[in-house]
């Protein structure tokens, strides 16, 4: 795709064929006029496509192709804790240390990780396989204390359990 204008390319090209077509059943669930309100589906999209991590010509991209100003993409990218604006490990460790889950164990889960890893909260393994991510709540309460590795959740951990997981990942 090129801009009419200029005849340079134009950032969408950033963004896969297929991801565009995600983006687009996004786009389809919102009245034509407020197709932006797709940025949080996107950003996910293209995050996923980049490996796990956006860049600022990523969310050029999206901001282009959902035509809103880039800094209120920015914004969105900012604020909430599942984008990330630098690489992480295969493996990103969401571990929820809100009310619930400091009241059920966190800080222990969150120590063991540390220790077992050899790493820190916001850290990236040497090897690339993990990161370890502090986050406010992943709404699951019930299972406290708990965590998420890509889409799937993690409940009622204790380090016997975490030790299984993690050795249980490729």
């Amino acid at each position: 795709m090129t801009t009419a204008s200029t005849g340079t390319a134009s950032r969408v090209d950033l963004i896969s064929a297929e991801s565009r077509a995600e983006i687009d059943r996004w786009i389809a669930k919102y009245p034509p006029d407020q197709k932006r309100s797709a940025v949080m589906a996107a950003l996910r999209i293209v995050q996923d496509q980049n490996k796990g991590h956006l860049t600022t010509e990523l969310m050029d991209a999206v901001a282009e192709y959902l035509e809103m100003p880039p800094v209120a993409v920015y914004e969105v990218a900012t604020f909430y804790s599942m984008y990330e604006l630098e690489p992480v490990g295969r493996h990103k460790i969401c571990v929820c240390t809100n009310i619930s889950c400091m009241l059920r164990g966190s800080d222990e889960v969150v120590a063991h990780l540390q220790e077992r890893l050899g790493i820190g909260l916001g850290e990236t393994t040497a090897d690339g396989r993990f990161t370890l991510k502090e986050v406010e709540c992943l709404g699951a309460c019930v299972e406290a204390p708990m965590f998420q590795i890509g889409q799937t959740y993690y409940g009622n951990l204790t380090p016997e359990k975490i030790d299984e997981i993690l050795e249980g990942l490729d």
